[in-house]
Parts: C-alpha cells; structure tokens; sequence
C-alpha cells in the first residue's frame, strides 16, 4: 500500500492504495461515494462511469494512480441539491429511473457528451441511442431516459453554456 492523493469533486484526498487499485473501489470504500457503482467490473456496462476532466471513462478498470492530478468528478460532484446540473434536474422530472442503478452512468456519460457537444440541444434521438449505446438499463426506462437528456441539452443551450 502507498499514499496516493487524488482530486474528486474539486477536494484533494490522500488515499491508501496500491497504484493499480482500481479507481471504482478508492471512491466507493475510501471515499464512501455511491454514485459509481459495480457492475461488471470489465468496463463493459459502464455503471462505474465518472467523468476525467469532461471525459467520462469507466473507473472500474482506471488505475487510481492513473488520475492522479486530474479532476475526477463523480454523480456527488456534477450538482448539488441546492444546485443540480441540469441533467439530474430532468432526470427527476421526466422519473428516469426504475431501479436506479444504471442512474449514475446515464448521467455522467450524458454530461461528458453534452460537455464535449456530441449532444446538442438540436442533436436527434437516434444519435442519442447511439451516443449512449455503452451504457446499458435493464429496467428499460430508455424512452425516458432519452427524454431527460434531450430536456437537459435545450436547457443548457437556452442559458447558453456547456453541460
């Protein structure tokens, strides 16, 4: 084990890990954030995505070490519930959740999308499906799922910024 200090949600934390410990287990039982979640632990399902800088990647096959210096931004770190981003505001309006467990992914593989403008206030639901295709609901909520990000991409257009 070594000292490793990464920076989630904009606060520096010093962590006891080995380098190669996979991201996911330093922010769920270090740092106690629930909003990555195991899924199947081979970057396939994409229940693990945080974003790195605006790049959403999967933590569960990211070496803690790796992001070291980098901003790691989790579901806990992209709003607050004061001030949600606009995506967590539609994805409560247009209830996009059933279990909730896909939530997080959706939210923060939308929001690096948005942030780097593969989805646009004017991009089609087509795109849409096939910009989130990595990310996978078994509840099947995709319908409003879709609605929520196409709702949180005009809001974010109407005040004239990035997601």
């Amino acid at each position: 084990m070594s000292r490793v200090t990464i920076k989630v949600n904009g606060g520096k934390h010093a962590v006891e890990a080995t380098p190669d410990t996979p991201l996911l287990y330093v922010l769920r039982n270090e740092l106690r954030l629930h909003g990555p979640r195991f899924g199947c632990g081979l970057a396939q399902c994409g229940a693990c995505t945080v974003r790195l800088g605006k790049q959403a990647i999967r933590s569960c096959v990211t070496p803690v070490a790796s992001v070291q210096g980098q901003d790691v931004i989790t579901l806990e770190g992209l709003g607050t519930a004061e001030k949600p981003h606009p995506l967590q505001t539609a994805f409560i309006k247009h209830q996009a959740a059933q279990c909730g467990y896909c939530l997080s992914a959706m939210v923060m593989g939308a929001s690096s999308l948005m942030e780097l403008g593969g989805i646009k206030a004017t991009t089609s639901d087509a795109q849409i499906q096939t910009l989130m295709k990595p990310y996978l609901c078994r509840c099947g909520t995709h319908y409003r799922i879709l609605a929520a990000i196409k709702d949180a991409a005009k809001a974010t257009a109407a005040v004239g910024g990035k997601a």
